[in-house]
């Protein structure tokens, strides 16, 4: 780990080059990389790793979901919205890790100036936020549709006549390009929409929690959290569905047949071979579109396979409900609790404002806040997992053409070759079929991706520090303290862990959900690692993939490395009643499995027990 001086982290500049992976620089776009042309401005600002989104290194390609982020989160803020106090956040990849950094504005009269847009601009989406939203999921639908529509085909030896008798004036040369631009621009548009209503949302809440933080000394982040929760979102729906499903198989008397200690495929046939087989398959191809275009990671890499893809991980979940129900057991969320929990605390502290002015201001902030929190769950749905399921599936379709004209190995090769390179490497075979000559890609592409390849596997071998560069005076972006929880005490934490000497007994992070629970501590830092989380586990990761909901059900509490009080592992710790702590930065790297922690959900510490 590299070690923090004179309260700085390490200049981006010196940090280390893995053995094996000199010249790493060329994956990536050049604007996406540090640069000597721009190391005054580089090295002088705060850089801190996004593991929230990005916990393993970045294929080439893969890093096009972090350009369109970058683009479409900061426009809305700097150009669009205009928030009063934070600009756009920028980009720059290290030995294949992300790493971000936010621009704030300081300037008070450039603020003042900024704020009167945002007022105006953020007010017309905060009065008209249903209609606005219902028009977005009318148009992310249609979008989604728009990408499985395009046809992905490869050259044939000798175009169809009717390219010749309709007067067609195209071949399909150019369809193949076509489709490869409609593919992408894709991508970079449904970022947009991702961002549209994001950033307000959290700016929303975040007012809200500043009015609660003047109004009521001392109240905690988490107790303004839970004001707002017990909240039906539609992230939970693909969960939602698996229990619907479980309780079918029990109603049929079909769960024995579900339980089989053999493969999905014979599974699957032998439900075929009887009435209330085949109804539960039917229910189930049912439930698959749209909800089983479910990542099993964050949908930000190729390698996150959706529901769709591998029934696997959504059949483990399901067996575990099914035997939850054979035993008598309860399957359901506590949303009445939750529910309950949350209008008692809100007319608590509803009756401690005295002044008739701020109880107005409070009843409308907390209106607003509830309104807009749905939104700030269930785009992920839309875009990192529906959307992004049909993406991959798309660029897969393209991995299969250069297969088979030689320019790659096998499919997934495609990954290791950047946006621009690919649609170089299409050309190229255009060209060459076009003329009837021979490719120049299938000579260099497969030797450099081996390379390429051994380098992937050097940026794995060595995790990246948490941040670099010079720790800000201040933070204001809300979407750095609501979703990353990157906030002053953050990088104090860090820089403090970063130097300390010896045995750490107490980890610090964001008080997430309330509760205070003791345990053995699960660490999991890859999905298909879930499944060795037993009953009454804490379990220790990375950051939780929203697939992840169905292994709530038997953990005691959740710490991660990353995230605020909006991340989440926050949110769905709260909606199913369990302790979390977040954004300790460290826990992966300072806890073992079988060790045994107390987790303080009120306080957000994590202690040490054994």
């Amino acid at each position: 780990m590299n070690r923090s001086s004179r309260g700085k982290f390490p200049s981006p500049f010196e940090v280390a080059v893995p053995l094996g992976c000199e010249g790493w620089q060329r994956l990536y776009p050049y604007y996406h990389v540090f640069s000597e042309e721009r190391r005054t401005s580089e090295e002088s600002r705060f850089w801190f790793a996004d593991r929230i989104h990005h916990a393993e290194p970045l294929y080439p390609f893969d890093a096009i979901i972090c350009e369109a982020i970058w683009v479409a989160l900061s426009q809305y803020n700097t150009r669009v919205f205009v928030m009063p106090s934070a600009l756009g956040i920028d980009q720059r990849i290290v030995n294949g890790y992300l790493y971000l950094s936010p621009n704030p504005v300081t300037d008070p009269a450039l603020i003042e100036q900024r704020a009167e847009h945002f007022r105006r601009r953020a007010g017309y989406y905060f009065e008209h936020w249903d209609e606005l939203y219902e028009q977005w999921l009318r148009k992310t639908r249609a979008h989604i549709e728009s990408l499985e529509a395009i046809e992905i085909r490869d050259l044939p030896e000798l175009e169809a006549e009717a390219v010749v008798t309709e007067g067609q004036g195209v071949a399909s040369g150019y369809h193949l390009l076509e489709a490869y631009n409609r593919t992408i621009e894709n991508l970079l548009k449904i970022w947009q929409y991702h961002f549209e209503m994001l950033n307000l949302g959290y700016a929303a809440y975040l007012t809200f929690l500043e009015f609660c933080k003047q109004a009521f000394p001392g109240i905690s982040d988490q107790t303004v959290a839970q004001m707002v929760s017990g909240t039906d979102l539609l992230l939970f729906r693909p969960d939602d569905e698996l229990r619907k499903l479980a309780r079918l198989a029990i109603a049929l008397d079909i769960g024995p047949v579900l339980k089989q200690a053999t493969s999905l495929s014979k599974i699957l046939a032998d439900l075929e071979e009887t009435e209330n087989g085949r109804q539960w398959c039917s229910a189930l191809d049912e439930a698959k579109q749209p909800w089983f275009n479910f990542s099993t990671g964050t949908g930000f890499y190729h390698h996150d396979r959706s529901w769709i893809d591998d029934l696997s991980f959504p059949f483990v979940a399901l067996r575990s409900y099914i035997e939850k129900l054979e035993q008598g057991g309860n399957i359901e969320r506590p949303l009445d609790a939750i529910r309950g929990e949350r209008d008692r605390i809100t007319t608590e502290y509803a009756q401690l404002v005295k002044n008739d002015e701020d109880r107005k201001v409070f009843a409308e902030l907390l209106n607003l806040a509830r309104t807009v929190y749905p939104y700030v769950e269930n785009h992920n749905f839309f875009v990192e997992h529906w959307h992004h399921t049909v993406f991959w599936q798309k660029m897969r379709e393209f991995g299969k053409i250069l297969v088979h004209h030689g320019f790659i190995a096998s499919t997934d090769d495609i990954f290791f070759l950047n946006r621009y390179e690919i649609q170089a490497a299409l050309y190229d075979l255009i060209a060459a079929w076009s003329v009837g000559t021979d490719a120049r890609g299938p000579r260099i592409w497969p030797d450099e991706i081996e390379h390429r390849r051994r380098i992937y596997h050097g940026f794995r071998r060595s995790p990246p520090p948490p941040a670099l560069g010079t720790p800000p005076e201040s933070i204001t972006d809300p979407l750095l303290i609501m979703l990353w929880g990157i906030t002053q005490e953050t990088v104090i934490n860090w820089l403090g862990i970063e130097s300390a000497e010896g045995e750490q007994r107490e980890l610090k992070g964001c008080a997430a959900s309330p509760g205070i629970v003791e345990g053995p501590v699960r660490i999991i830092n890859r999905t298909e690692q879930l499944n060795e989380v037993q009953p009454g586990e804490i379990l220790v990761c990375p950051v939780t993939s929203p697939s992840w909901a169905p292994v709530f059900s038997r953990i005691k509490a959740t710490v991660s490395d990353v995230g605020g009080v909006m991340c989440h592992a926050a949110i769905v710790s709260r909606e199913y009643g369990l302790p979390a702590v977040v954004g300790t930065g460290f826990g992966t790297r300072l806890l073992k499995t079988g060790q045994r922690i107390r987790v303080n959900g009120d306080s957000g510490t994590v202690q040490i027990l054994s």
